[in-house]
């Protein structure tokens, strides 16, 4: 009995020895030859729309498809079947499953083949990150190892991310996101039972499963995994046959390729960023580049189509579609077209009257001429060749009469709308070693399509521009809301907008102004909403001019088709601010009722120099003292201009027409306030201050 003792603790003593030594050995193993398990997987880049969705993933510098995936972008139900398919007990070891190993070893003893393998996530995760190049003892044992390795490393969670991320699924597809899109054109968020039973049986013989080149193989796969879940009580038998109906996907689909131009530089201005969230609506970016894609079409060869949309309220792009077809050479698609600068046509005209209104030089009722005028030696006609006579105001702008923006631009001046149009953000392109001038007012200035839509955006948002911005920016932090427009003069300009004519079979409601640029080098249409700005370029991105072109004809119908089905709700623009009235002509003062004439007196054979205002200077900050009854009023001077002189505030009459060059102003408070004196000549001069407390 003693022997026999003795031997057993002998026994015993080996044993531990032994044990202790595997667990040195193992440790010194695990220490000297680590996993290759890098912090981030080299998977594709991403850009990421508003909400999460996918805009364009790029390819891995190897060509593989391999798009970031966690168990939290993939419905529960293909996590749950890929566990009772692979590994039912993958929560509970370490990384081997001996049960799984020694079953799959008796059944290739009793068969004389592999019936089903032994291994575990871990493991197949393990041979994902170091693909063996035989199937040998050594290189299984190597994958033991292995697996082991990573469970000391990687959560449970983290393992099944890895799987899912590097699973492959034919071809150069990896990752079961990348194989949903390419197979079922969506995210693996929401599969079918059918579906899901189909992404987890390709892994294990990619090739010889693919749907699209072997659908038999494929079906045969995916049944086998519908009927281990009838027996793991997965899903019942029922369930199992109206899957097993199911038709599998029989071409391979192309990964989402939406906003490819914004997407580049996204990517291009991060390139270290995994992903990169755009404020672009998937949704609508779709639409508008379906609409683009068929405008172009019909509008005829070598001719493409840009558009931008924006919210007005934050500057955010919704939408940016920089051609009407990326991969089209005779269009030249891979040029953005939202980002070339371009001559915007009658497109700034809007903003001369809003000048005009801001400065109480007009009124929507007034009358100016549209007559043959010679400013100088600069002679402007209009888009016809015709003139209309005396015409309103608001005719003027919406049938975009050339003379009359000329007129109005010479009053307002011009370097004060570019200096607006810097104030707001926008840098417009003046020729070289020009200063601004009265061509402006018919195109003669560069902008681009982004440039256009952000001056927009302070129509739709009661004068005030927003700095947009897409995401793509390498400097997050964004410009606030620039000052542009007075709100009653911004309203006025708006109330005009919304008047204008809309295309034949336009359905929605919008405020717009077409433009064509000289030569007929590209057509323009800019329209808004309360809420939304969009913008519309046609032309040829070699800048070749196209005959028959214009904004109306050619860009208006496109802005009113891509408002329609962009998929955004309608909002009505902003009701007039306080103090905005559209008047009669009988309402107006005689000063008003005739652009150009006051008294009787016409601009005509005018001597004396044109008013300034001396006092105060523009871009002034005047105190007027904490309590409202101790406020001094301000002092108003002005040099030349012929008497006598109307002043106003903010577009409200000061005092009544006086003979003497200076009288005083009360503020009402604190804020911007600009101030406009006009001479019997109707001349102007405007300077713009802010009171203080």
């Amino acid at each position: 009995m003693r022997l026999l003792l003795n031997r057993a603790k002998r026994v015993a003593t080996s044993a531990t020895l032994f044990a202790a030594l595997a667990w040195l050995t193992f440790e010194w193993a695990d220490r000297s030859f680590p996993p290759p398990l890098p912090a981030r997987l080299d998977v594709s880049n991403e850009v990421l729309d508003r909400n999460g969705e996918l805009l364009r993933a790029f390819s891995t510098l190897d060509g593989r498809w391999r798009l970031n995936t966690t168990t939290s972008d993939v419905d529960p139900k293909l996590t749950a079947m890929l566990i009772a398919y692979e590994d039912k007990r993958f929560w509970t070891h370490s990384g081997i499953d001996p049960l799984a190993l020694s079953r799959a070893a008796i059944q290739f003893v009793t068969n004389g083949r592999i019936v089903s393998g032994g291994s575990t996530l871990s493991m197949q995760v393990a041979r994902l990150i170091e693909p063996r190049q035989s199937r040998t003892m050594w290189a299984k044992a190597r994958q033991l190892f292995r697996a082991m390795q990573i469970e000391r490393r990687l959560s449970k969670e983290e393992i099944l991310n890895r799987y899912l991320t590097l699973a492959p699924y034919g071809g150069n597809i990896e990752s079961v996101r990348a194989a949903s899109l390419a197979y079922f054109g969506k995210e693996p968020k929401r599969l079918t039972v059918s579906q899901a039973a189909l992404l987890v049986a390709l892994p294990q013989l990619p090739e010889k499963r693919r749907p699209d080149r072997n659908p038999q193989n494929a079906r045969a796969a995916r049944d086998r995994v519908l009927a281990r879940m009838v027996s793991a009580g997965a899903i019942d038998q029922q369930e199992a046959n109206m899957a097993a109906h199911d038709e599998l996907p029989r071409v391979r689909l192309a990964m989402p390729f939406l906003a490819p131009h914004t997407s580049q530089t996204a990517i291009r201005n991060h390139p270290s960023a995994a992903s990169r969230q755009l404020t672009i609506d998937r949704s609508v970016q779709q639409n508008l580049e379906n609409v683009a894609r068929e405008a172009a079409r019909k509008l005829g060869p070598r001719l493409s189509v840009a558009m931008v949309m924006a919210d007005a309220s934050n500057g955010e792009i919704l939408a940016e579609v920089g051609s009407a077809d990326f991969f089209d050479s005779t269009r030249f698609g891979w040029i953005d077209m939202t980002k070339v600068v371009r001559s915007p046509g009658s497109t700034l005209k809007p903003f001369i009257f809003g000048l005009g209104f801001e400065q109480g030089l007009i009124a929507q009722e007034t009358v100016i001429e549209d007559r043959p005028a010679d400013f100088s030696g600069y002679r402007p006609r209009n888009f016809d060749m015709a003139y209309q006579g005396d015409v309103t105001i608001r005719q003027a702008l919406q049938l975009s009469l050339n003379v009359p923006s000329v007129k109005l631009l010479d009053a307002v001046g011009p370097a004060r709308l570019i200096s607006r149009f810097q104030q707001s953000g926008v840098k417009a392109v003046l020729p070289r070693n020009e200063p601004p001038g009265l061509a402006i007012a018919l195109g003669g200035v560069g902008m681009t399509l982004c440039d256009l839509v952000q001056l927009y955006t302070a129509l739709a948002n009661g004068g005030t521009a927003r700095a947009l911005h897409n995401g793509t920016e390498k400097d997050t932090p964004q410009s606030p809301a620039q000052y542009l427009l007075d709100r009653k003069a911004n309203w006025q300009v708006a109330d005009i907008l919304s008047g204008v004519l809309p295309p034949q079979g336009a359905r929605r409601s919008i405020a717009y102004k077409t433009g064509t640029s000289y030569g007929y080098r590209d057509a323009w249409s800019v329209g808004f909403d309360g809420k939304h700005v969009l913008g519309v370029w046609v032309g040829r991105a070699d800048g070749q001019p196209v005959p028959g072109i214009s904004g109306y004809v050619s860009a208006a119908p496109i802005l009113f088709e891509a408002f329609e089905r962009s998929g955004l709700s309608p909002v009505s623009i902003a009701p007039a601010p306080t103090g905005a009235l559209r008047q009669t002509i009988e309402q107006l003062p005689v000063t008003l009722r005739r652009f150009g004439v006051d008294g009787g007196l016409t601009t005509t054979g005018v001597s004396e120099p044109a008013p300034r205002i001396v006092f105060p200077p523009d871009g002034a900050r005047i105190a007027i003292g904490e309590q409202p009854d101790e406020a001094m009023p301000i002092v108003l001077k002005l040099h030349g201009g012929r008497a006598p002189f109307r002043w106003l505030a903010n577009g409200e009459p000061v005092a009544e027409p006086d003979l003497r060059r200076n009288t005083s102003w009360q503020p009402d408070g604190p804020g911007y306030s600009t101030l406009t004196v006009i001479d019997a000549a109707g001349r102007a001069a405007s300077v713009r201050i802010f009171v203080d407390q």
